[in-house]
């Protein structure tokens, strides 16, 4: 495990190798500028932290099945810790609550929020990156804002959501200095 200042990160590829050079390649790469900068373009401003697992195909594969019903690996999931979206946006770009029995939660301003967890396939990201042919990083990093979009509350569910989460991400690749 690794721990940035905001992202705490395991991976789980494979064999030991294959997963240390991943880590090792991850070092490299923007996470933190790329969380920072997709919660100040949707006016996120308060302290936060996630979880990110980068694992494999069958990992990713048993967590779609288990909680979307879907069996087959996909490139990216988010497990949103909050009750209601954080951000301010139109409805039909957001994912709905659900009817809670129980009290909200509210995160004390001086405690740092826990905005959930965003898990990625590595194999898939290598195969998204190489048919659209930008790198692996690049990729990875395009879903790690897609992730944070919906921790905090947008949804590609709708062609509306949809389209404002792609432009989010593009427009905060570019603020960190990735080009597809």
């Amino acid at each position: 495990m690794q721990e940035n200042s905001q992202i705490e990160l395991y991976v789980t590829v494979g064999d030991d190798q294959q997963t240390a050079a991943l880590e090792q390649m991850l070092t490299s790469l923007k996470l933190d500028a790329v969380v920072t900068s997709t919660l100040r373009h949707v006016g996120v401003t308060q302290q936060i932290m996630l979880t990110l697992l980068v694992t494999d195909d069958a990992g990713i594969q048993e967590m779609n099945t288990q909680y979307r019903q879907q069996d087959k690996p996909t490139d990216v999931l988010s497990f949103p810790l909050l009750d209601i979206p954080l951000v301010d946006a139109p409805p039909d770009q957001l994912w709905h609550p659900q009817a809670q029995n129980t009290a909200t939660f509210v995160t004390p301003p001086e405690v740092v929020m826990n905005l959930g967890d965003v898990v990625m396939s590595w194999p898939t990201i290598l195969r998204q990156a190489k048919q659209a042919g930008h790198s692996p990083a690049y990729e990875l990093l395009y879903l790690l804002s897609h992730g944070v979009l919906h921790l905090v509350g947008y949804d590609d569910q709708t062609e509306a959501g949809y389209r404002a989460m792609v432009q989010i991400q593009q427009t905060v690749l570019r603020a960190v200095g990735q080009e597809a």
